[in-house]
């Protein structure tokens, strides 16, 4: 009995190593890194959403950091965030402890940080604001790993951002 269990033990563990996962599409580099969820996130960035990205990216390899990969589950997250404060009709962080525990849950994230900001109209000028910020820098400069982004209008045109950075 004990070597029927220690034969299927080892067939099992040989499947699991001869078992791969390759990246069909760039789409798959956006929505998917390493995580912990069984269904996957679906994300459509926007055009103003990948420039941020890449604005947070240049500040960070700029100043020796790595860069931030993309993850679909933290700017759906956002975008939830972001339909919040659009309704409330403020910025604000509320429920953030509930979004960073399901974004823990989610993802298996270790950390999880968040910047908010309303009214920009350019990927340059909100980066720079969080920039000019000591805390929401301190969140651009942490040791984080992944990042979600959302932008999303009001009925007046007027731009919500919430940003989440996690540390896998």
């Amino acid at each position: 009995m004990k070597r029927i269990l220690l034969t299927s033990l080892n067939l099992i563990f040989c499947g699991m190593l001869l078992t791969s996962c390759s990246k069909d599409s760039l789409n798959d580099d956006v929505t998917a890194y390493n995580q912990v969820v069984t269904e996957k996130a679906e994300y459509d960035y926007s055009a103003i959403e990948v420039e941020i990205i890449e604005d947070l990216n240049i500040y960070r390899k700029a100043i020796g950091l790595q860069e931030l990969k993309p993850l679909a589950e933290l700017s759906v997250e956002s975008e939830g965030h972001n339909e919040y404060m659009i309704e409330q009709g403020k910025v604000s962080h509320d429920n953030f402890p509930q979004r960073a525990s399901t974004i823990m849950n989610k993802v298996g994230a270790k950390s999880v940080s968040e910047n908010v900001a309303f009214g920009y109209f350019t990927a340059d000028d909100v980066v720079d604001a969080w920039l000019k910020s000591k805390s929401h820098r301190e969140n651009i400069e942490s040791n984080h790993t992944h990042v979600g982004i959302s932008v999303r209008q009001d009925e007046n045109g007027k731009n919500y951002f919430t940003n989440i950075f996690i540390k896998k």
